[in-house]
Formats: structure tokens, C-alpha cells, sequence
């Protein structure tokens, strides 16, 4: 047994034992799995909502993405800084209703808001809908890094196998606190390896960071700037958008405000989470270090690249010390889509919309057994899919981004939008977002009148504003009629 099996065996087994131990001392009802008891502090709530940058999309997806395609890497950098910088504003309004309303989810917040259980529900099962893509791509994820490390000790099915009875077993027993207990173990051990592997690599191969990407500039003229046609600066600001707005719509990370104890602490994590975003730029210079030095990866393959390079740098155990990196990059979001994912399918399709006299001790039980069963069917799709790691985070991200015009206006003063505009607009976007990614449709071959430069919008943009046009129209017909005595006081006001 290699000395790199060895070290990702062994922080898999501490990652199990933390998770399970998260328990201890609590009483795992349905607030206390799902969001904590809500009593999480600002470094909690910081690593949870920080775990949405350092997944195996970190280790792969950027690096990956900067190794085949270049400058249109620098959109994962920016999104999600505009998302922070929007939360200093969202989030405390969400959190007090949250709070004030002892709500679980983010369906539940929906339903609340526009007083219709139809409406929870279909936000919900949108939610599953993007989270299973998002899990394939944590267990996607976790099987080619745990067999590139292990140096084909276990393939990466096998691996996939491991991670998802790993994860399953800490989230039935402890929810979102092992979650958050693996998050501080994750979080220190990527940003040690990430600021390392960033630093190291150019100055290794190429004498700095100048150098480098000097060296490419040569080797591949234009690599490093926005091509003319594809992911052109067009693509890039619709998709950093788009993504933004996204950013705290999935259901994990808008959960995740739930466990918060005090509204201040999103305002402080809005202030520091854009510098640790940052971060992100040594993972890109590690993909653009194995341009030169690992040429050739095509496809999906390109996700390899961080780790090709790293195997034919350095010597087995430190190959596992960024191998167990990798494997905490899955399990840690992929407990949480999996706490998640059960607990809109217990509490909000179950309760909300087939049994609502159904207890809070019975939707935990369902949630915990649906945990195995939403395992088996994200690992279902990882052994079966061929995507890559960035299209699938694309697709989610185009899914959940419909939920996203429905809460702005329900976060107003004076709410205009009705239960049934919000419905019919998010159907309609969701059902675009669908149609395009199954057929492969660009928004060049949807609008082929457009000029030239807009055909490389980002598809999820139309769906978006066919949601928002839909959303509108429909709120503007279906507004509450006033009664006619209130109408005649209001005329002698």
C-alpha cells in the first residue's frame, strides 16, 4: 500500500469519525439537523458558506478550466464576490423571517412568503433538480481524484462507492453540524495546499509567475486573452451575472443563513469572504503551470490537470496530503446537498404538499431514510455521466437562478407579485433552462437575428427573462381584487 493511500484513507476515516461525533451533546430534531439550532457563530457560518468556493470544483473545475480554456477562467472569480457583496443586503431580511417564522428550508421561506404550499413544493423539487447535478459533480469529483492519487490503488468507482457511504453515515447521524465540524478541518488543510501548489509550480517549472505566463503567451498566442467567439467577454459578464444572482439560491447555501444566531455575521463574512475568494487565483495558476508541462488533455480529461501535474512533481505522501484536500473538497458539500436535498423532499414535498399534519419527528425520520436514497441515485449519475466539472456546476447554477426574481420581490416593503406570477414565472424558466441544456442549444441558435457578439450570452439568461416577463405579466393579472367598501373608503380618503 502506497504511502498517498495511506493518507487519504486515514483523513477519510477522521472525517467519518468527526461527522459522526458532531452529534454528541445534541438532540438531532428537526432544527438541529437541518440548520443547527440555529445558533452557529460567524466562523461557522463563514466556513459553510466559504465551502461553496472549495469544493472538488477548486482542485478540478478551476484549475481544469484555466488548463483548457484560459482567460474565461477568471468568471469563477468573480461571481461569487458579486454574490457576497449582494449579501451584505439579502441575507439579514431572510434570516430574520427565517427566525421569526422557526423555518427549516428554503422552500419553506417561499411558502411562507406567498401563503401557497403549491409553490414550496415546486420550489423544492427545482432544488432537487439542481442538487443532484451538483452532487454528481462532489462524487464526479472525489473518483478521479482519490484515483489519481492513489495511483490506481482504487478506481474511481470504487472511490465514489467509499465517499458516498462515508457521507451518508455522518449526515443521517449528525445533519449539518458534521458538515460543519469537517468545514474548519477542509477549509485549513485546501488553503495550505492551494497557496503552496500556487507558488510552487510556476516558480518550478518556469522561474515565476511572469515567466509562466510569458511562456504561454508564447507557446499559444491568445490563449490568455477572451477569444472573439465562444467564451468572449460576452459570455464572460452574462455568466459572471448570472452566476451572482445564483450564488445563494441553492438550496444548501440558502440554508445555510438558517443556522446563523445573529444577522451581523453576514454582514462581517460579506467584508472578508471576497479577499478569501482570492484564494481562487493559485488554483488558476496551477492549471496554467500544466498548459506547457502536462499538453495534450482533451474533454473531460482536462479536469486531470492539477493532478497530473502534481504526480510528476512530487513524491507519493505529499501526492496524498493534496489527495485527502481533495477528498474533503467533496465530502464536506456533498453532506451538505445531501442534508439538503433530504430535507426539501421530507419537509417540503412530503409535508408541504401530501401529508401536512405530518409531525417534525416524522419529517426527520423521512429525511434521514431519504438520505441513502438520494446518495444512491447522485452516484447513479456520476458512474453513468460524461460531463465535465464546469458544465455540470453550469446547469444548477442555471436552474436555481429562477428562484431568484420570486425572492427580490418578496423581500419588498410591499409585495406586488402574487403566489401564482412567482409559480408560472419559475416554470417557465426552468422548463426553458431543460429544453436548451437536453438539446445543446446556444442562444446564437435560438436568436440567430441577434448581433454577433450577443449569441455568446449565456443561455440561462433567456430563461431568466422569460421567467421575469412571465412573472410580471402574470402577477399584474392575478392581483388580489379590493373589496368594494374599501375601495369606497379609500375614495373619500
Amino acid at each position: 500500500m502506497s504511502s498517498a493511500l495511506v493518507i487519504i484513507a486515514a483523513v477519510t476515516l477522521f472525517a467519518l469519525y468527526l461527522g459522526v461525533r458532531a452529534r454528541r451533546g445534541h438532540d438531532m430534531n428537526l432544527e438541529q439537523w437541518t440548520v443547527g439550532g440555529r445558533s452557529f457563530g460567524t466562523a461557522f457560518v463563514f466556513l459553510l458558506m466559504a465551502g461553496e468556493i472549495y469544493t472538488t470544483f477548486t482542485f478540478l473545475g478551476g484549475s481544469g478550466f484555466a488548463y483548457g480554456k484560459g482567460a474565461p477562467v477568471y468568471y469563477i472569480l468573480a461571481y461569487a464576490t458579486l454574490a457576497y457583496i449582494l449579501s451584505y443586503w439579502m441575507l439579514p431580511p431572510v434570516w430574520r423571517y427565517a427566525k421569526a417564522n422557526r423555518l427549516v428550508s428554503q422552500p419553506h421561506f417561499f411558502t411562507r412568503k406567498y401563503a401557497s404550499p403549491a409553490l414550496g413544493v415546486l420550489v423544492a423539487l427545482v432544488g432537487v433538480a439542481a442538487l443532484i447535478p451538483y452532487l454528481v459533480l462532489q462524487l464526479k469529483g472525489l473518483g478521479i481524484i482519490v484515483a489519481i492519487t492513489s495511483y490506481g490503488a482504487i478506481s474511481s468507482s470504487a472511490a465514489v462507492w467509499i465517499g458516498a457511504v462515508v457521507v451518508t453515515a455522518y449526515v443521517i447521524v449528525s445533519g449539518v453540524r458534521g458538515s460543519a465540524w469537517n468545514s474548519v478541518v477542509k477549509d485549513t488543510l485546501i488553503l495550505a495546499i492551494v497557496l503552496f501548489l500556487g507558488i510552487y509550480l510556476p516558480i518550478h517549472y518556469y522561474g515565476g509567475l511572469g515567466d509562466m505566463f510569458h511562456a504561454i503567451d508564447t507557446a499559444r498566442p491568445g490563449f490568455l486573452s477572451f477569444p472573439a467567439k465562444g467564451s468572449s467577454v460576452i459570455w464572460f459578464q452574462s455568466t459572471v451575472l448570472l452566476t451572482a444572482l445564483g450564488f445563494f439560491m441553492w438550496p444548501h447555501t440558502f440554508g445555510s443563513v438558517f443556522t446563523a444566531k445573529d444577522e451581523r455575521i453576514f454582514r462581517r463574512n460579506a467584508a472578508v469572504l471576497p479577499l478569501y475568494q482570492l484564494i481562487l487565483l493559485f488554483v488558476f495558476f496551477v492549471g496554467f503551470a500544466a498548459t506547457l508541462k502536462i499538453p495534450g488533455l482533451k474533454g473531460g480529461d482536462i479536469d486531470l490537470s492539477l493532478f497530473r501535474l502534481t504526480i510528476q512533481t512530487f513524491d507519493p505522501w505529499f501526492v496524498g496530503v493534496v489527495g485527502a484536500a481533495g477528498v474533503l473538497t467533496a465530502l464536506v458539500p456533498g453532506s451538505m446537498i445531501l442534508t439538503t436535498a433530504s430535507t426539501l423532499l421530507a419537509n417540503d414535498v412530503y409535508r408541504g404538499g401530501l401529508q401536512r399534519s405530518a409531525s417534525d419527528a416524522t419529517v426527520t425520520k423521512i429525511a434521514r431514510v431519504l438520505v441513502p436514497v438520494v446518495a444512491l441515485v447522485a452516484v447513479a449519475f456520476t458512474l453513468h455521466g460524461g460531463e465535465t466539472i464546469v458544465a455540470l456546476l453550469l446547469m444548477g447554477y442555471s436552474f436555481v437562478t429562477q428562484l431568484f426574481p420570486a425572492l427580490i420581490c418578496s423581500l419588498a416593503p410591499r409585495n406586488r407579485a402574487t403566489k401564482q406570477g412567482a409559480f408560472c414565472g419559475i416554470v417557465v424558466g426552468v422548463a426553458v433552462v431543460a429544453v436548451t441544456t437536453l438539446m445543446h442549444l446556444s442562444v446564437g441558435q435560438l436568436l440567430p437575428f441577434l448581433p454577433e457578439p450577443l449569441k455568446d450570452m449565456n443561455i440561462g439568461f433567456i430563461a431568466l427573462a422569460l421567467n421575469i416577463i412571465v412573472f410580471v405579466v402574470v402577477s399584474a393579472l392575478t392581483q388580489p381584487r379590493v373589496q368594494s367598501g374599501e375601495t369606497a373608503a379609500q375614495t373619500r380618503a
